[in-house]
C-alpha cells in the first residue's frame, strides 16, 4: 500500500488529491486526467466546451447533450427555481457584468445590471427528457455551473476511486472537500477539516471537525472580493437584485455524504435569514451546517451542537 499525492490548479482554484492503496500513482494519473476532463467539458469560459456549444447553438433551438450534463442541469435548474434558494445556474451573464475573481473586475452600471438579470433567468432553460435536449429562451443567456459542478466531480471521481478499492482518499476541490476511508496521517483514522476564519488569513479556523466518509463545502464572502473606491465587493450574487447578496452571513458549511448535496446547499441557503437556513437544514438528515456571521459568531444545526468549543489551530 502507497500514498500519493499532488497538487495542481484548474477551474480557477487549488486543488488537493490524495490516494492511498494499491496503485495509488496510476491511480492519481487518472484522477487527474478525469479531472481535466470534467473541467473542460463544464466551462463555459472554454470555447471548445459542451456548455459553450449550448451558449452558441442552444437559443430557440433544442440541442441534445450527454446525459450526465443533462441531468446535472435539470438538477440545477430545480434547486435553482426551489422557493428561498439563491442558486442560479442561468446567472452566468450576471457574473460577467461583474467579473469578480478576474483581473478585470469592476462596478458595472444599473443599466447592464439589468440587462444581465433579464438573461440570467432558470425558467428560461427548457429541457426536454424525452430527448434529452436543451433550449434556451433569450438569446443571450450562459450558464454557470460553477456553484455545482465540483461536487458533481468530486463525486464521479470518488465513485471511480472505490470501485478501483482504494484504501483511501482525500479530494480537495478548492474547498469542495471529500474524503474516503481512514486518513493514513491520524490514528485515529479521522481526516480534521478546518473552517476557515473569515477575518483572518488563509489557514485560520474558527472550528476542525473530524470526520469520515463526507464531503464538507464551504461558501464564503472572503473567498473572492474585488474594491471600488472604499467599498468591497464580493462574488456571491443576489439573483433578485444582481449584486452581492446583503447578508449577516460571512460563510456557510455544508457537512453532507455528497459532495453534489453539499456544494448545491451551500449556495442555495446562503444569504438567507440565519434561523431560516438552520431550519432548512435541520430538516434535511443528511445534511449538517455551520454558518459563521460577520461578527465571527458561530451557528451550528442540531446535530452539530457538540463541536460547540471552538478551536483556533490550523490543519
Amino acid at each position: 500500500m502507497t500514498l500519493a499525492k499532488t497538487r495542481l490548479s484548474l477551474m480557477g482554484t487549488q486543488i488537493d488529491l490524495m490516494i492511498t492503496g494499491k496503485y495509488s500513482d496510476k491511480l492519481l494519473k487518472e484522477t487527474c486526467r478525469q479531472l481535466r476532463y470534467y473541467a473542460q467539458r463544464f466551462s463555459p469560459y472554454d470555447k471548445h466546451s459542451e456548455l459553450t456549444t449550448i451558449h452558441n447553438k442552444a437559443y430557440q433551438s433544442p440541442l441534445t447533450i450527454a446525459p450526465d450534463l443533462f441531468d446535472l442541469i435539470t438538477i440545477g435548474k430545480q434547486h435553482s427555481l426551489a422557493p428561498q434558494s439563491q442558486l442560479n445556474i442561468a446567472i452566468g451573464p450576471l457574473v460577467n457584468a461583474w467579473r469578480i475573481g478576474f483581473s478585470d473586475a469592476h462596478l458595472p452600471t444599473h443599466d447592464s445590471i439589468k440587462k444581465a438579470l433579464l438573461n440570467s433567468q432558470a425558467s428560461d432553460i427548457l429541457l426536454d427528457s424525452n430527448t434529452s435536449t436543451i433550449s434556451l429562451n433569450r438569446p443571450n443567456m450562459s450558464l454557470d455551473l460553477g456553484a455545482i459542478a465540483k461536487g458533481y466531480i468530486a463525486d464521479q471521481l470518488m465513485a471511480f476511486l472505490k470501485k478501483e478499492q482504494v484504501t483511501s482518499a482525500m479530494l480537495n476541490l478548492g474547498g469542495n472537500v471529500l474524503v474516503h476511508g481512514p486518513n493514513p496521517n491520524h490514528p485515529s483514522g479521522s481526516w480534521f477539516i478546518g473552517i476557515q476564519d473569515p477575518k483572518a488569513d488563509r489557514g485560520q479556523h474558527l472550528l476542525t471537525l473530524p470526520i469520515k466518509n463526507l464531503s464538507i463545502v464551504t461558501s464564503g464572502i472572503y473567498e473572492r472580493q474585488f474594491k471600488d473606491g472604499d467599498k468591497s465587493y464580493h462574488h456571491l450574487l443576489d439573483k433578485q437584485t444582481g449584486f452581492p447578496i446583503d447578508s449577516d452571513m460571512a460563510s456557510l458549511t455544508i457537512i453532507s455524504p455528497q459532495s453534489f448535496e453539499a456544494d448545491i446547499w451551500s449556495t442555495r441557503l446562503f444569504g438567507l435569514p440565519i434561523a431560516t437556513a438552520l431550519n432548512l437544514i435541520n430538516q434535511h438528515l443528511q445534511l449538517e451546517g455551520i454558518i459563521i456571521d460577520k461578527d465571527n459568531q458561530l451557528y451550528l444545526s442540531n446535530r452539530l451542537k457538540s463541536y460547540q468549543k471552538s478551536s483556533r489551530t490550523s490543519v
